[in-house]
């Protein structure tokens, strides 16, 4: 056995070997390399943007909330603001309604005190006529007594 034959025939066994793996064997690796390098990459920067994304919409969610508590304490005090305009005007008209109640009352209360002044007068001029014939005892011209008393009844 010649020693530089079987180094040449080995060097040429791995040239080949070599060269079949370049051919073969390595562009599959290196594809299948840079195709999980990529999904990777996508993975990472999906992860990125998904993580920018949460930021904007909390910051969002923030903004929203925050809005909605204002709209909320607008139409809060917008409320209240109707409320008290309502109970004033109630107020109002509870003491219009009451003036109102209390003149009527008053015109009746004069009505009532004219009629029963009306009414004392009628039975003292008809008092007077029976005490006169009492005190008479006789007849006499009534149409002369009941001007005389008609007088007297003007004047109370």
């Amino acid at each position: 056995m010649n020693f530089n034959a079987t180094l040449i025939g080995q060097m040429i066994a791995f040239a080949v070997f070599t060269w079949f793996c370049l051919k073969f064997i390595w562009p599959p690796i290196i594809h299948a390399l840079e195709e999980r390098k990529k999904t990777i990459a996508d993975g990472l920067a999906a992860g990125e943007k998904g993580r920018h994304e949460l930021e904007l919409a909390r910051g969002r969610f923030v903004e929203l909330t925050r809005e909605g508590k204002q709209g909320a304490a607008e139409i809060i005090a917008l409320a209240q603001k109707r409320g008290d305009e309502i109970i004033d005007k109630a107020k109002e008209d509870a003491r219009l309604e009451g003036e109102h109640l209390l003149a009527a009352a008053r015109a009746e209360i004069e009505q009532e005190r004219l009629q029963a002044k009306e009414h004392l007068r009628k039975e003292v001029a008809a008092l007077a006529i029976a005490g006169a014939e009492q005190i008479l005892m006789r007849e006499v011209d009534r149409d002369a007594h009941n001007k005389v008393l008609e007088r007297i009844s003007a004047t109370l």
